[in-house]
């Protein structure tokens, strides 16, 4: 498995990193255990969850990934050995969080979800911490298609980035945190986050964990220059769509067991013109011999500004596809192909 660094920190992250979201509501604990065994058997360092998860997002399931991730380095004694990414949620109404109150990015809820984070991890620091999401009024993923209103909307009592990256600053001070990054962020929000670190305000920008994959390319449109620019490291998520991508939700489908049949959450991949995308994917990784979910894999480990793809799975053969992915010899002919799809697609789920 290959490493790369990520931005201009000291850590070495490998090209695959294990997400953790369907652990406690999808998967069992004894299931993401043997998803972690797998796959640091074959190279993987790292590890991705929040306190956010598992998903979708409720109080009784709360917490529960980064608890099952805390007992697996607990018993196995890895700790030292393992990157461990968490996340922090940014302005949201739910109340479990926070004990009975809606959370912002202010210092008091950031310690409050450090602490609690650590005492679920089993740690006594993370590697990455992100913001999980902005505190602004923004489009979920920042980074949409068309902008829908201008001026914008914005809250009142938008916490300034100021202020949250001094309470960073304290974290990484005390030592509970080593790094920091964003998710689900714009190319303003990562140069801002950018600008105060030069002034001297708080910790540098590490990282940004957004959506990439074929139907969501805005990653390249704006923000590669910042991250490429700033040595910003992108950990790309989704990068089968939800799996959409692999083909099993084609012509209406829903299998039993799947996220979209489950929970009724993958409206970000039925947007309009999206299925007629997915198809023509699906049968470019037909035209050169592969299964669409490996292809699909295969495309985002291959573009050389991801630092490192985050797969999630729900059985050990998706887990062994995502991981196949490292191994497929990405051609240019593959490449020209995909651009080819993209030029008359575009984007259709941002």
């Amino acid at each position: 498995m290959d490493m790369r660094r990520l931005g201009r920190t000291d850590l070495s992250v490998s090209r695959i990193c294990l997400g953790t979201m369907t652990w406690g509501q999808q998967n069992t604990e004894a299931e993401g255990l043997a998803q972690m065994d797998l796959a640091f058997s074959r190279g993987v360092n790292f590890l991705d969850t929040a306190e956010l998860y598992s998903i979708p997002p409720n109080a009784e399931t709360q917490g529960s990934t980064e608890r099952i991730v805390g007992n697996w380095m607990k018993a196995r004694g890895n700790r030292d050995r393992v990157i461990v990414a968490s996340k922090v949620v940014g302005r949201t109404q739910m109340e479990w969080f926070r004990g009975g109150r809606p959370s912002k990015l202010v210092r008091a809820d950031i310690f409050d979800a450090i602490d609690k984070s650590l005492r679920r991890l089993q740690t006594d620091y993370i590697d990455l911490y992100q913001l999980h999401f902005p505190e602004r009024k923004v489009m979920w993923g920042s980074n949409p298609t068309r902008y829908g209103k201008w001026p914008a909307d914005r809250y009142d009592d938008e916490t300034p980035i100021e202020e949250t990256l001094g309470a960073l600053d304290e974290l990484v001070k005390a030592g509970k945190i080593r790094h920091f990054g964003v998710s689900n962020e714009s190319s303003w929000g990562v140069m801002r986050f950018v600008a105060e670190a030069d002034k001297g305000i708080g910790p540098r920008v590490a990282s940004i964990q957004n959506a990439y994959n074929l139907v969501n390319r805005t990653f390249e449109v704006n923000l590669a220059e910042v991250c490429e620019r700033e040595d910003v490291a992108l950990l790309a998520y989704s990068p089968l769509g939800q799996g959409y991508l692999t083909g099993k939700y084609a012509n209406g489908a829903r299998p039993e067991g799947a996220r979209s049949t489950l929970f009724n959450r993958g409206q970000r991949y039925e947007t309009p013109n999206a299925a007629e995308a997915i198809a023509d994917y699906c049968a470019l990784a037909q035209d050169f011999g592969m299964e669409p979910a490996l292809f699909a894999a295969a495309f985002v480990l291959n573009q050389d500004f991801v630092a490192s793809s985050i797969i999630g799975a729900t059985t050990m053969a998706h887990l062994e596809t995502a991981l196949a992915a490292a191994d497929v010899a990405w051609t240019k002919e593959m490449q020209d192909a995909v651009d080819a799809v993209h030029q008359r697609v575009g984007n259709p789920c941002p």
